[in-house]
């Protein structure tokens, strides 16, 4: 409540010279009859709006100050007296620049230096929340403010008082007055405060209190505050070499502990409870004290950040993200446990101070280190969570044990300690880029891994309680597994845990088989689908791949597939490459089993007649059944072709390489129909219904950038129209250019599936783009100008995407109009406001962002390039901010600051030149960064 030296060389009676200060503010308010009104008006907005309930709050900062500046421990003691408040403290006195800042209203005494809070010289104000008398009693000299001696003091000094509603009231603050009386024993300064009427001093006194425990921690230079016998005691001390301070405050024999970090440009407090460190409740940016910025971060912040003058909001342009420096060091302080309660947790920000620290604090906790994470040696017995690591580098196991990590800390390292891998803190850890790891990511890793067998028989002990359900078994189904002649191949579901073929219900002589090494064997592998010789096992094994990839006839390989794949019930689950396996077909020779047909197959009807398939012998469809022969690849129905992680375009399908070259990057998995280029013209309409009746070709249809999609839409043709030339009967967006589909009968969840296969914006290729702009030409085409606009928008977005070399530009074009014009009397409409006067006959309309790349593709000009435009009226000038109709119209059209001038109109008119000469009548135009608005009027 002071500034920081005491004043010298003045009357001892007046030791501020505050009669000299009022004669300068009296003459200021003679000379100048406004700033009289001015002083009043501003010192009745900081009390009505800036410093309402902030009377302890305000002299608390500046006791702060004084005791800082003296060097002493801050002590502020509270009394109320017969409706007389007292509020007294230690530290530096009263001196000559913190009167001159009182009496002020707009500047201060402080100097900016290291601890103290106020910037603004405003904050003494608050007292005028409460009081029109006060007084501010120090050991340096004393003064007193009243509002009814300053109405005495302008009625001598002869100066006229504004007339206003209600009556004028003079400001309190600009006369100071000597006074005689000393602040009271052991306090350095007093402020007495004469309360009004209307001020409860119960009430007062109890809002006090409650602000009490929150100064001591934002002010640390004080550390006792006693409102009358309610007092609130600090006490800090450091925590070792961990950075942090413990604060314990004791309000009236009850202890709260908090602990603190600082930063270079903050302060970070959590509450503690039990001795444990517990995520603070939503609060508000302290700068020191309280603001009405809302937070919702899980630590109190007490930030040195520009605030304005009444300290309740930030500052415009205020570095609020440099606050969030250093806060990973305050989490790695903390206890490893404790560490996540300082991530904030998922949530809509409260402001737009809330959500650029959670921004900020999040990069800050994301890209630093502080996470402990397992450590195979700590190094330091009794600090074993010295390692620690960036979370955007952490793995996290779910549930991790012990065990597991002990085994997975060199292949997932670093790997989050166990204590933090619980759910409890997965959303959170999430938030900073921890990466989940699951049981999935566990069995891909183990791939690559070369271990002993007896290693792996404690990976699978440590995996098992995590097998709980069919989902978890479906993670593990690529886990690595040791075999007995030294391999280790990939999956469960591949090996066997023993030998048990002599158990087979037929001898049948199987050439290959995958056997566990001994070391290893585990019952969770029986678990994740180790069987013992099952057909469909036997069948998907690799090892028959290879064999049939060097011998595909081998008679006894022929006859043992055969007879397995003939008790197998789900044919899905057998591998495609069985369709290796060669067979005898009707002309007498032998093929593959993929190239081959059952002999009453409906695929036959709707295949070109010089097809390459050839039908399997009816002895052979007799000998091992249908069913058999279907399982291991000979046709009934379209055929498919699968493959993990394809590389290449190495699939016989027809045209893949071109589909292969416009992919933007290898598919992660290829599923394909094959011989599409093999069914007959004619027949696509019954082809498609077959093709939707499959349960596994209908999915494919819908994959807009899957291979049979995209065949389909460039070669399969109906009526002599290729699909892809096609649109839903839903589709609006292509309404009045492509025709809808023409087979009959499809329900709605039929052109569903198909709408992969026919022409979608979102989809856009060349083959696409070639057809809108025929489309766009063709005087038959009926389209509505915004369905034109959004294709022409839709090209325009393309053309950096696809090479337009390929296409040639038009020479016919739509305008806006919906008329078909010659490429030479068109213009693409570049700036809105030219549609405002430009025939719309002339214009080709786009989105102004695609408007430049359709104007490319199309080889047409912008309007803005060929079309000058001459505003005729000068208008009046005004500005965004001043203009009413600009205020609206900001609002109307959404949006932001304007840079340029506005000009208002009551007659805008264009003259236009170049290739459309003519004059028009706007309500707006635009000419660089000046905008001309028409001025609304009457109607005539």
């Amino acid at each position: 409540m002071s500034g920081s030296a005491s004043a010298t060389g003045h009357d001892s009676a007046d030791p501020f010279g505050t009669a000299r200060l009022r004669a300068g503010v009296l003459a200021a308010w003679r000379d100048s009859p406004t700033r009289l009104r001015e002083d009043a008006a501003t010192e009745a907005d900081l009390v009505r709006a800036g410093y309402r309930d902030r009377l302890l709050t305000e002299l608390a900062q500046n006791a702060a100050d004084a005791a800082a500046a003296a060097g002493v421990p801050g002590r502020i003691v509270v009394r109320c007296t017969d409706r007389t408040l007292s509020l007294s403290n230690t530290g530096a006195p009263l001196d000559l620049a913190g009167v001159h800042a009182l009496t002020a209203l707009r500047s201060s005494g402080k100097t900016g230096g290291t601890g103290e809070v106020g910037r603004f010289g405003v904050g003494f104000t608050a007292v005028l929340t409460v009081s029109e008398e006060i007084e501010f009693r120090s050991t340096s000299g004393s003064l007193r403010f009243s509002r009814e001696e300053t109405r005495a003091e302008l009625t001598a000094a002869g100066i006229a008082v504004p007339e206003t509603e209600g009556g004028f009231t003079p400001p309190v603050l600009r006369l100071a007055w000597p006074h005689a009386a000393t602040p009271g024993a052991g306090a350095d300064s007093e402020i007495v405060l004469r309360l009004r009427p209307d001020v409860d001093p119960v009430a007062l006194l109890e809002a006090m209190r409650a602000e009490a425990v929150d100064l001591l921690l934002e002010l640390p230079a004080l550390s006792e505050i006693r409102i009358e016998d309610f007092a609130v005691r600090a006490v800090a001390r450091a925590m070792g070499e961990t950075g942090l301070r413990e604060i314990r405050i004791d309000v009236a024999g009850t202890e709260e502990v908090w602990w603190e970090y600082r930063t270079a440009r903050a302060r970070w407090l959590v509450p503690v409870r039990d001795g444990r460190p517990v995520a603070a409740r939503p609060d508000v940016l302290r700068a020191p004290t309280r603001s009405d910025e809302e937070l919702t971060l899980p630590a109190l912040l007490i930030a040195d950040i520009p605030m304005q003058p009444d300290r309740r909001r930030v500052l415009p342009g205020a570095r609020l993200r440099e606050l969030a420096a250093g806060y990973a060091d305050f989490a790695r302080a903390l206890p490893p446990a404790s560490r996540p309660l300082l991530i904030p947790a998922p949530g809509f920000a409260r402001s737009e101070v809330d959500g650029l620290l959670r921004e900020s604090i999040l990069e800050e906790l994301r890209d630093n280190p502080w996470l402990p994470v397992f450590a195979a040696d700590p190094g330091v017995p009794d600090r074993p969570d010295e390692r620690v690591a960036a979370p955007s580098r952490t793995s996290v196991f779910p549930d991790l044990t012990a065990e597991l990590a002990e085994l997975l800390g060199d292949v997932l390292d670093p790997l989050l300690i166990p204590d933090l891998s619980g759910p409890r803190y997965a959303d959170v850890l999430a938030t900073v880029g921890v990466h989940r790891i699951g049981s999935a990511r566990v069995a891909e890793l183990s791939a690559g891994l070369d271990r002993p067998p007896s290693w792996w028989s404690a990976l699978y002990t440590a995996l098992e309680p995590f097998v709980t359900d069919q989902l978890a078994v479906e993670e593990l189904g690529a886990l690595a597994v040791p075999l007995a002649d030294g391999r280790t191949v990939t999956g469960p579901r591949t090996v066997l845990l023993d030998d048990e073929l002599a158990a087979l219900a037929e001898p049948v002589p199987v050439h290959w088989a995958r056997l566990v090494h001994p070391a290893a064997a585990h019952p969770l592998l029986a678990r994740l689908g180790a069987r013992r010789a099952t057909p469909a096992d036997l069948l998907s094994d690799p090892a028959l791949q290879a064999e049939l990839t060097d011998h595909p006839g081998d008679p006894d390989t022929v006859e043992s597939v055969l007879r397995l794949a003939a008790v197998v019930a789900d044919r899905a689950a057998l591998p495609p490459w069985l369709g290796m396996l060669e067979l005898p077909d009707s002309a007498g020779g032998t093929r593959p089993a993929d190239e081959l047909l059952l002999p009453d197959a409906p695929l036959i009807e709707l295949l070109v007649p010089d097809s390459p398939f050839g039908v399997v012998t009816t002895e052979a469809a007799e000998e091992y059944g249908a069913e058999a022969l279907r399982a291991i690849g000979v046709g009934w129905d379209f055929g498919i072709v699968t493959e993990t992680d394809p590389t290449g375009p190495d699939h016989h399908l027809d045209d893949e390489e071109t589909w292969w070259a416009g992919l933007s990057e290898d598919p992660p998995e290829l599923i394909a129909i094959r011989d599409l280029d093999l069914v007959d013209d004619a027949a696509w309409p019954e082809a498609l219904w077959r093709l939707l009746s499959g349960e596994r070709t209908r999915p494919l249809l819908g994959d807009t950038d899957g291979y049979t999609a995209w065949w389909l839409r460039r070669y399969a043709r109906i009526d002599g129209v290729a699909l892809g030339g096609y649109r839903h009967p839903a589709d609006t967006e292509l309404a009045g250019l492509l025709p809808e589909l023409p087979i009959t009968g499809l329900s709605g969840p039929d052109l569903d599936a198909l709408g992969g296969c026919l022409a979608a914006l979102a989809a856009l290729d060349l083959t696409l783009a070639a057809t809108l702009l025929e489309a766009l030409a063709d005087p038959a085409k009926t389209p509505a100008p915004e369905v034109v606009a959004r294709v022409h928008s839709r090209l325009g977005a393309a053309v950096h995407r696809l090479d337009i070399t390929a296409l040639d530009p038009p020479d016919r074009v739509r305008a806006l109009s919906g008329a078909v014009i010659d490429a030479g009397d068109a213009l693409v409409l570049d700036k809105p406001w030219f549609g405002l006067a430009v025939p719309p006959d002339r214009l080709v309309v786009a989105d102004p962002e695609t408007a430049a790349d359709l104007s490319v593709l199309l080889d047409l000009p912008p309007v803005s390039e060929e079309v000058h435009a001459e505003v005729l009226d000068e208008g009046h000038e005004t500005g965004w901010d001043r203009e009413p109709l600009g205020v609206v119209l900001r609002r109307m059209f959404t949006l932001g600051p304007q840079p340029g001038t506005l000009r208002m109109h009551d007659d805008l008119r264009v003259r236009l030149s170049g290739a459309v000469t003519r004059t028009v009548r706007v309500p707006w135009w635009q000419d660089g960064d000046t905008v001309h608005v028409l001025r609304p009027g009457p109607a005539h």
